[in-house]
This record gives structure tokens, C-alpha cells and sequence, in this order.
């Protein structure tokens, strides 16, 4: 744009702080109205701030552009770039974040936050790619991201020094995807990883948290709990929430391993709800 009727400008150097600029600025505009008001003219300048003194002092003129040194430098040859060469370039370069973002969205289905996240940094994405590696890949990233992340945190700890393996935090998470064990003792089976207790499946089995789906021995449960209190029995035909506390039962009588789902159906189809 045309910013002449702006009138003539100056340049001022040696400016280092925010405070220099507020003051060259004030002496700078009282300066130039001086001028005005008397009847000059602003010439065109650069100008030196002295911040001992709180203000600035002419340095050299500017005319004109050609006082700039536009024009080309005979010594330097000209430069021929190759598209061959950028090309070949380019099919070397790395993914870069953005697209691993993108890519992270589209092939894993997760949301532009965790894919953030995850691509922030290399070491980062390599990682939750070796744990999502053919699992469910948003279970991954959520315990990629708030377990392990969380925990690092917490501890100060850079991803290199994190005591659990990505190929090991990747079993654990299959473990919750076949059933074997519920998110919950999930978290407990990761407490005892951290602490180097081994590998996920070797902790399920010494600490015989593996979860129980076989509906026999689930039904055996519900049927003690539901003989031993008739008076709950008739009152969650009334109250249907109330099956919450047998639930509850359940899951206490059987440790917390019984599989949620499979008591919720057994114990539905038991009391006719």
C-alpha cells in the first residue's frame, strides 16, 4: 500500500529491550513534531538510540533505494538447482509430524489430540507404534499417553529411561483386548511392570489375576449371592438399578477377576430383568 501521506519515516537501530522502544518512540515522535510544527521536513534516516541519554541521533541517510545496494554481485556465479535433485531429496526426507498426524488420525482412528501428542516427537510416535502394532489402537494410545506419559511425568523421566518396554506395554494391552484380565487389574499388573516384576503375562500368572470368563463358575457365585438374600432379590424387580449391589457381590466373592460383562448377563438372566 502507499503509505505516503503517513509522512517520512525513520529507522532506528540499537534497540534492546522493550523499554528502549517505548522510550525512543516517545523522543522520536516529540522530535519529529518539533519539526513539523516549525516548519521542516523529516528526512528520511537511520537513527542510533542511546539509552544512556534517552534518545536518538542521526546515524546515516537513507535518499533513496539505490542506497540500499540492490543490484546483483558479478563475483557470485548463478545458482542451478535441478528438479532431479530436489526430487531426490524429497523422496529421502523422514515422515514429517504433520503428516505422521495425519496419518496417525487415519489409520489408528484417534483423535487430533493423542495424535498430537504422540507425534510431538519421534521417539514418541516410534514407541506407540511398536505398542499398537496389530491391537486395538486406541487402548494403546490411551495407555500409551496417560499411563505411561503420566507416570514418566511424574517421575521426571525422559521416554528413553521408562521401565516399561513398548513391546511389553503392547502385551499388557492384549491381555485387557482377549479378556484375560479387566482394565482394572490391568493397572495393578502395570504398577508391578514398573516395579520389575516382569513381563505382563508372567504377573497375571504368579498373582493368578487372570480374569474369570468361565460362566460355570460365575453362575456357581451368583447363585449363592441370590439364596442367600431373597429380601434383595424381590426388591430389584421393583428397582431394577438395584442390581448394581449384586454386581458389587460378585465381584467381591470372586476377588474382582470375574469378567463385568459376563456377571452383568448372568446375573440379568437370573433375576429376570
Amino acid at each position: 500500500g502507499d503509505f505516503g501521506h503517513l509522512g517520512t519515516r525513520c529507522e532506528i537501530k540499537n534497540m534492546n529491550s522493550f523499554r528502549f522502544i517505548q522510550q525512543a518512540i516517545e523522543y522520536e515522535a516529540r522530535r519529529q513534531i518539533e519539526i513539523i510544527e516549525g516548519g521542516g521536513k523529516v528526512d528520511q534516516e537511520t537513527r542510533l538510540f542511546d539509552p544512556n541519554k534517552g534518545e536518538t541521533r542521526s546515524m546515516r541517510s537513507k535518499e533513496d533505494a539505490h542506497d540500499y545496494r540492490y543490484f546483483p554481485d558479478p563475483d557470485l556465479l548463478p545458482l542451478e538447482v535441478e528438479e532431479a535433485w530436489i526430487e531426490e531429496i524429497r523422496s529421502t526426507l523422514p515422515e514429517l509430524p504433520d503428516e505422521k498426524r495425519a496419518r496417525f488420525e487415519a489409520d489408528y482412528g484417534l483423535s487430533r489430540y493423542d495424535a498430537g501428542v504422540l507425534t510431538a516427537e519421534a521417539e514418541k510416535a516410534a514407541f506407540f507404534e511398536e505398542v499398537a502394532k496389530g491391537r486395538d489402537a486406541k487402548l494403546a494410545a490411551n495407555w500409551v499417553t496417560q499411563e505411561l506419559f503420566g507416570y514418566l511425568n511424574k517421575q521426571d523421566l525422559e521416554l528413553s529411561e521408562s521401565p516399561v518396554s513398548a513391546v511389553d506395554l503392547g502385551g499388557l494391552i492384549e491381555l485387557i483386548s482377549n479378556d484375560t484380565i479387566s482394565g482394572k487389574i490391568a493397572k495393578d499388573v502395570f504398577g508391578r511392570m514398573i516395579a520389575g516384576e516382569g513381563k505382563p503375562a508372567d504377573i497375571v500368572e504368579k498373582h493368578g489375576l487372570k480374569q474369570v470368563t468361565d460362566t460355570g463358575a460365575i453362575e456357581k457365585v451368583v447363585d449363592e449371592i441370590i439364596a442367600a438374600n431373597p429380601e434383595q432379590v424381590a426388591q430389584v424387580k421393583e428397582k431394577p438399578k438395584t442390581m448394581g449391589w449384586f454386581v458389587g457381590q460378585v465381584m467381591k466373592a470372586s476377588g474382582g477377576k470375574a469378567n463385568p460383562k459376563a456377571v452383568n448377563d448372568i446375573l440379568k438372566a437370573k433375576l429376570g430383568l
